[in-house]
């Protein structure tokens, strides 16, 4: 490979009006919506990125035949202080799995499940 392995993600949901509340709630940011309106089998609202910037970028989908949660892919969000989000989880209608805690050398996590289900990942250095 020439580059991060991970270019993309995508976290299924069943609700995206209250998933989208969830994640823009917790991260502070607006999801914008990608493709075509029209096109009913899948809805996307992708994450504020910068294709100019080290790191991947995703969005929240909707898909016929594709349900949330249950899966074994695990998305870390980079943070200043993985604690700031994971104090927002619980008012924003999701749950704390697993507190802040030391990963060594490599920072701190928490690890908070969706309103939908899915397993996300926080990180950060301090």
């Amino acid at each position: 490979m020439q580059t991060n392995p991970v270019g993309w993600f995508e976290i299924y949901v069943d609700d995206m009006e209250r998933a989208k509340a969830f994640y823009e709630s917790v991260f502070g940011v607006s999801l914008e919506r990608i493709g075509d309106e029209a096109k009913v089998d899948i809805e996307m609202w992708g994450f504020p990125s910068n294709m100019e910037q080290y790191g991947a970028s995703g969005a929240l989908a909707k898909m016929d035949g594709v349900a949330a949660g249950g899966n074994s892919t695990m998305v870390y969000f980079s943070c200043q202080d993985c604690a700031v989000e994971e104090a927002r989880v619980n008012d924003a209608g999701g749950q704390v799995a697993h507190n802040k805690f030391s990963i060594g050398p490599h920072g701190f996590i928490s690890v908070v499940a969706d309103t939908e289900g899915n397993m996300i990942g926080l990180h950060s250095m301090v």
